[in-house]
């Protein structure tokens, strides 16, 4: 009999691509057991619950430092909690940008000070180099629209140079351009989907595939875009995609009733491609699912179509969602735990993430499946104040356990601020590795 710090018993737990009548012992931050006889100082009652392990978010804009009356680190992290994420990887748009040293090393320590939840920082394209051996997760989001091709490919080739993963935003600036400047006096915000149209992705995706062997593409949308992926990977490039809730949960239909709330970028598509979409997804042709977790203000996203800033928040809702997605029978939880939680950990480089295993950090979400409600905005957490999910039915975790800590319980956050740890990049992470050895 071996003693363990916690135990969650009686529960059906995730393990090897099946739920499974196993008790979880933990033992500091690791999974130390799985079934078997041992002792534990605590037991968390797992009776009646799944246990899943947690959702690693690898697009979220926490909008700190710059822009803290949307959303800052601790706001963020603890809506990522609430909603069975346990990791995060946070994206460089912020003020100022985390293009260099300095800037990454600012905000590295706001999350170190602020975070909730474990997480990543991604460096936006300035010194690669630097980015790489400070820790920075990746390359991106790389907005395809900000820059001209040859100053892509130098990005590009920056970024594989230093070992780093490039994440792109893909949208052609020329065909946007092109389809805005006619609608450019209509105020209709359906307009805004036929502004960047199905061809400014795809086109993008085309342009990427040409000057790079490997790139993940951020928030899939469109069948084409897909069709451009699928055809890559079977030439043997080593092309990941990820896919947005909004993008499978609402169509250019739903314009008529939220109106600017739903601005986005890539924008809101049409039935065929959100369909294509599932499938993908339901296949693997998706890899992930990542919620582009975007926050602005109410009052921001009342304005007129052209000037309404473009995101929608997403964090805390993803994972009860694609839960309530599982019950429909529109997914399987297989894939549904794929998309979450095993490929991001893969993507990003995370192996002691991912999954549910002897060795593994004890990152878990425990949900009752007989406990789904509506979501309400002023339930959740995010600064945002808002969500365009209003009213749908959603399964969120009882318990977020986060290195074999209970963070998040029954609606209340039991972390302080600073709980959560830098994930640093392969760069950071080789270099670690040889001191030690």
């Amino acid at each position: 009999m071996t003693g363990m710090d916690r135990v969650v018993k009686g529960g059906r737990v995730y393990v090897d691509g099946r739920l499974q009548n196993l008790d979880v012992w933990i033992k500091g931050r690791k999974i130390a057991g799985l079934g078997g006889g041992h002792q534990a100082e605590e037991t968390i009652d797992g009776r009646g619950m799944i246990v899943l392990p947690g959702a690693i978010d690898i697009h979220v804009h926490f909008r700190d430092p710059g822009y803290t009356f949307k959303e800052d680190w601790e706001t963020g992290s603890t809506s990522a909690a609430a909603g069975g994420v346990t990791a995060v990887v946070d994206q460089p748009n912020t003020n100022p940008p985390t293009v260099d040293g300095p800037s990454y090393r600012m905000k590295l320590e706001i999350a170190e000070r602020r975070s909730v939840v474990d997480f990543c920082l991604n460096g936006g394209p300035g010194q690669v180099k630097r980015l790489a051996e400070l820790g920075a997760s990746a390359i991106g989001e790389i907005f395809t629209y900000d820059h001209g091709e040859e100053e892509l490919r130098k990005i590009l080739a920056e970024t594989a140079k230093a070992g780093l993963l490039p994440t792109v935003h893909a949208e052609d600036p020329d065909v946007i351009r092109e389809n805005s400047e006619p609608l450019r006096d209509g105020r209709e915000p359906q307009l805004y989907s036929f502004a960047r149209p199905n061809l400014a992705e795809s086109k993008a995706i085309d342009s990427i595939l040409g000057m790079t062997d490997r790139v993940h593409i951020c928030h899939l949308s469109t069948s084409e875009g897909l069709d451009r992926l699928r055809a890559a990977k079977g030439r043997g490039k080593k092309v990941t995609c990820e896919v947005a809730p909004h993008h499978i949960l609402f169509t250019k239909r739903d314009w008529r009733r939220q109106g600017t709330f739903l601005k986005m970028n890539p924008p809101l598509r049409d039935f065929r491609d959100r369909d294509a979409l599932w499938e993908g997804l339901r296949k693997g042709e998706v890899d992930a699912i990542a919620s582009d977790h975007a926050p602005h203000l109410p009052e921001e996203k009342r304005d007129e179509i052209w000037d309404a800033p473009p995101g929608v928040p997403g964090v805390e809702t993803m994972l009860p969602l694609m839960l309530m997605a599982v019950r429909s029978n529109l997914i399987s939880l297989d894939r549904v735990v794929d998309a979450l939680s095993r490929r991001p950990a893969e993507i990003f480089g995370l192996s002691s993430k991912g999954r549910i295993g002897v060795g593994m950090d004890a990152d878990l979400a425990i949900i009752d499946p007989r406990d789904a409600c509506d979501i309400r905005a002023d339930r959740l957490h995010s600064g945002a104040e808002w969500t365009p999910y209003e009213g749908r039915r959603a399964l969120f975790p009882k318990i977020t356990m986060i290195r074999g800590e209970v963070v998040f319980a029954d609606g209340e956050l039991l972390a302080k601020p600073g709980f959560g740890r830098n994930l640093p990049g392969p760069r950071l992470l080789k270099a670690e590795k040889r001191s030690e050895g």
